[in-house]
């Protein structure tokens, strides 16, 4: 009777396992992409048949550490060491790929027993200098999503490379990218002299142990484990797995209440139905347990159609480049177990309630029931006409439709605030340093990683048109204490720039070695003016305590220049400059002339500087990803719910139609019911938003860093997709309803 039910119900169920399976497939398919990216960095550093790594301790991720290339010199000589090898990590800007993985190793590494040559020579081969360009290995993967093969050139950032061989390793994320010789890595990366991490072989006759202790004493701001351990210490992965639950979760949600909303409509439909089973004997638990089972079936099927649309998004996504290793493969038991655990949670939520519901209904009140969305008499309210009343005469209905699209529109809602809010700070921090113009390095992956020369900001100091020119860098560093990261600043002590801090306790920095930190991170750490405050392996004291308008500032610290760069790994470079030019209404024209005469930088006035960032422009594309996965999940709901209005008011419809009304009548009230829907549902969405907002501030790795702006374009842009939802689940629902005739529908049971 389980699947006779489901089947009679064809398109109602077929629209219930595709929202599900959308869900799903977000799981399955996000899932496989950061477990391919974990057992990337899994395999890249325990397949290095290293026994220890040397590192820059407390390292938001791997191409974030910094250590001075020269200590090797003095470990390769420990009699415990048996072999040695840097290793710079980063990403940049290739072809057709905003972000993509370089690994810099000196061309004697022994990494390289692990990397297989399919076509072409290695980095050591004596042809590899003798051709034209910069040398360039390409990882399988890489070759194949863009396109290139021995000979040809590789254009990295503002850098051309020639491609000497393809290999393979088994590493996705490995094959994905591309291996420069050290010292070219450091060239393209701004790190000169500088390797991400040290792997160390020890001797085999050696004690490990030892040669740690050694090490620990020589290096004290330097972080030294195993391989194993060190993969493991890696934050960006953990957020990674903690994005791919934020999307997958919204999806569920989402999913979740369409699920509930179809499955409370089943049991209203066949209210007269059940009164017979009721009637002729079957329990409460037997009719429990039947729309209990039928919604299990309907999330199953849901879950096995989503880890076929999972894989094939997988599949077709693994020859891009921009899944980070993430293949089929990766799909493995235990994400599909998630997925699997979700769909069976899911089933249970969604059908526990309408199988309640069912259960309790009375025989004889059930075989009297004449249809409503109540499955009783619903009061007319006061006001409003035929539209308004529809929906409040089918309240339930009504509400979880617009508990889905007021989800739907509050996620997109809030993340756009996120968005926004985070463009508007880094405006209001250029604004604070009085600058009109700001210069990051031109084509970059990401604004953190812009390594500009010293000799960039000489030269654009001496226009005449420039007043001042402030350099910065920007860092980011894990807090071991909280579990969180801070946000660390450098400037010269002298600068303009830094006076935009408003110091509340102490006083500023004067020299090297000191730091004044935001009061956020200093109630976190519970540090005072003259504590000492260890960062990265480095001890700095704190001169002051600073409040800043930008919230994610007071979770952070500001340190001179030089004593930033050195934490970086990146001497005599900056982040970005912030130039004051000596006419407010010339800076345009000295816009175009940087970005002319200097095609290293990308300069842009300071309220268009933040829209240009590549961050911003990831952070767009993550929004729209989102806002199309919901409004799909959204829509299929508002779809059902709207498609099972006009089945249950067949008769109703048939009579207004016997009455004269038009088809365009009935059309124009069917849409007029999917509108309101969307404009409420729209109102929720606000509401819904500020509390998403609210919520990730309560999240102990985000507190301080969430602000949000809700600029009337939020409003509209949350309100045309709240309309947008209503009006296109309402438009099939519509149509369908002025095609009944009145006499069938009159018949209608």
């Amino acid at each position: 009777m389980v699947w006779k039910n489901l089947f009679r119900r064809k398109f109602r169920t077929s629209l219930t396992i595709l929202g599900i399976s959308i869900g799903v497939a977000a799981i399955i398919g996000l899932g496989a992409l950061a477990d391919g990216f974990q057992a990337g960095y899994q395999s890249l550093l325990t397949g290095s048949k290293a026994d220890l790594v040397l590192s820059q301790p407390n390292s938001f991720d791997i191409t974030y550490s910094s250590v001075e290339e020269e200590i090797g010199d003095q470990l390769v000589v420990m009699p415990e060491v048996r072999s040695i090898s840097g290793m710079l990590e980063g990403f940049v800007q290739a072809e057709n790929v905003p972000i993509f993985f370089v690994f810099g190793y000196p061309e004697d590494s022994f990494v390289f027993d692990r990397f297989q040559i399919v076509d072409g020579v290695g980095l050591d081969s004596p042809s590899a200098h003798s051709a034209r360009g910069k040398p360039v290995l390409l990882g399988s993967g890489a070759a194949e999503a863009l396109d290139k093969q021995v000979g040809d050139s590789l254009r990295l950032t503002d850098s051309v490379y020639r491609v000497i061989g393809i290999y393979q390793t088994g590493d996705g994320l490995e094959d994905s990218g591309c291996v420069l010789g050290l010292s070219d890595a450091q060239d393209l990366l701004g790190k000169p002299r500088q390797v991400s991490l040290f792997y160390i072989q020890v001797d085999e006759s050696s004690s490990t142990q030892t040669l740690i202790d050694r090490v620990e004493r020589l290096w004290p701001d330097l972080s030294i484990s195993g391989t194993s351990e060190f993969a493991d210490s890696q934050l960006l992965v953990d957020a990674m797995q903690g994005y791919v639950w934020v999307i997958a979760g919204l999806a569920i949600v989402i999913g979740g209440v369409g699920m509930l909303n179809a499955q409370l409509m089943s049991v209203y439909e066949r209210t007269r139905e059940i009164g017979v089973l009721r009637a002729v004997g079957w329990s409460k638990g037997r009719v429990l347990w039947m729309i209990l089972r039928e919604s299990m079936l309907v999330s199953l099927a849901g879950g096995i159609l989503g880890l076929g649309i999972g894989w094939l998004a997988v599949s077709a996504l693994a020859g891009t480049g921009v899944t980070f290793g993430g293949t089929v493969s990766n799909i493995r038991p235990l994400i599909i177990g998630q997925a699997f655990l979700v769909v069976f949670v899911l089933g249970l939520t969604g059908g526990l309630y309408p199988a309640w519901r069912a259960s309790r209904l009375q025989p004889v009140e059930a075989l009297r029931y004449e249809g409503g969305g109540s499955g009783g008499s619903a009061r007319r309210l006061p006001f409003g006409g035929m539209a308004i009343q529809g929906l409040w005469q089918r309240a339930i209905r009504s509400s979880l439709t617009l508990a889905a699209i007021g989800i739907t529109v509050g996620s997109i809602m809030a993340l756009e605030a996120i968005i926004r809010g985070a463009a508007d700070d880094m405006t209001k921090i250029a604004l604070g340093d009085g600058a009109e113009i700001l210069i990051r390095q031109a084509e970059i992956a990401d604004t953190s990683l812009s390594a500009l020369d010293a000799r960039v900001g000489a030269k654009i100091a001496g226009f005449p048109e420039v007043q001042s020119v402030s350099g910065m860098i920007l860092s980011a560093v894990v807090l071991p204490e909280t579990g969180g990261f801070a946000i660390l600043w450098g400037y010269a002590p002298n600068e303009q720039a830094i006076r935009r801090f408003r110091i509340v306790e102490g006083e500023t920095i004067q020299s090297n070695h000191q730091i004044i930190i935001g009061r956020v991170l200093a109630e976190a750490l519970s540090k005072d003016v003259g504590d000492t405050i260890e960062l990265g392996g480095s001890r700095y004291r704190i001169k002051g305590i600073y409040e800043s308008s930008v919230g994610w500032e007071e979770l952070g610290g500001v340190m001179t220049l030089r004593d930033a760069q050195v934490f970086a790994g990146r001497p005599r470079k900056v982040t970005m400059y912030a130039v004051k030019v000596k006419d407010p209404t010339e800076a345009r024209r000295v816009v175009e002339r940087i970005n002319s005469s200097i095609p290293e930088a990308h300069a842009a006035l300071t309220g268009e500087f933040a829209d240009q960032m590549p961050d911003m422009q990831n952070a767009d594309g993550f929004l729209n990803g989102i806002s199309t996965l919901a409004i799909l999940v959204g829509g299929l709901g508002v779809l059902n719910t709207m498609l099972m209005s006009v089945f249950e008011r067949t008769r109703e419809i048939g009579v207004l139609r016997a009455l004269g009304w038009r088809r365009s009548s009935i059309l124009g009230l069917i849409l007029r019911e999917a509108a309101l829907l969307g404009v409420v549902g729209g109102m929720i969405g606000v509401g819904v938003a500020w509390s998403l907002v609210w919520l990730m501030n309560l999240v102990p790795l985000l507190t301080g860093l969430i602000t949000a702006e809700f600029s009337w374009d939020v409003f509209a842009r949350a309100f045309m997709v709240a309309l947008f939802l209503g009006v296109s689940g309402g438009l099939y629902p519509a149509y369908r309803a002025t095609r009944l005739q009145p006499v069938e529908a009159l018949r209608y049971e």
